[in-house]
């Protein structure tokens, strides 16, 4: 269970197997959206000794760029600077945190070992929809995974946060990070830690 330690607050999604690997769309239900980026995941994982870290980044950036909405995501952890930021600054964020969140998945995913993951049910919420999943490791406890789905400015549903057993927010979490260093640096320095630590984790 090691290896699903403090980062399974965002990269701790896969799909049980026997999900079909084809590209979900976006405008699916919310389920099956994650259904579809679980696919996608365990796939890059199933291959993910033959791929390497560069191999499951490919293969994995789509996926994870299609699923979440890393606009929205970014705007939130980054706080009230957002509307200070320049409309050039706000693209180096979101593609900075983008990079870095599919990085994260390359680098934590690099085999798979008989974990299970299902969706086991969904909720209306006041911010949209919680998909609401499980996951079983091959030797462990099962861990709860809730992921908030909205519909961006096209209508398709798309995940903007995740929480661990039900309560713990990926997105509070980078909030309190991201805002510490954005209030002490400035955005600059913001988009080059995120860039540096998807380097670092480059040659896992």
């Amino acid at each position: 269970m090691k290896r699903f330690g403090i980062a399974i607050v965002f990269v701790l999604m896969l799909a049980s197997p026997g999900l079909v690997h084809a590209a979900t769309p976006a405008s699916s239900p919310p389920d099956a959206v994650v259904k579809g980026f679980y696919a996608h995941l365990v796939d890059a994982m199933k291959q993910g000794n033959k791929l390497g870290f560069a191999g499951r980044y490919k293969k994995l950036s789509p996926a994870i760029k299609s699923a979440f909405n890393f606009p929205l995501m970014t705007r939130y952890a980054v706080g009230p600077v957002w509307t200070e930021a320049t409309a050039a600054e706000q693209q180096q964020l979101v593609s900075a945190f983008s990079d870095f969140s599919v990085a994260t998945y390359a680098s934590q995913f690099k085999s798979y070992d008989g974990e299970r993951f299902d969706v086991t049910g969904d909720k209306p919420s006041a911010d949209g929809v919680i998909v609401q999943t499980k996951l079983t490791p091959k030797n462990g406890e099962p861990v709860t995974l809730d992921y908030l789905m909205k519909t961006d400015d096209q209508g398709d549903w798309r995940i903007v946060d995740v929480f661990l057993a039900g309560a713990i927010s990926e997105l509070a979490t980078r909030r309190a990070e991201f805002s510490s260093i954005v209030r002490r640096d400035g955005i600059t320095a913001l988009v080059n830690s995120l860039s540096e630590k998807s380097k670092q984790m480059g040659p896992s």
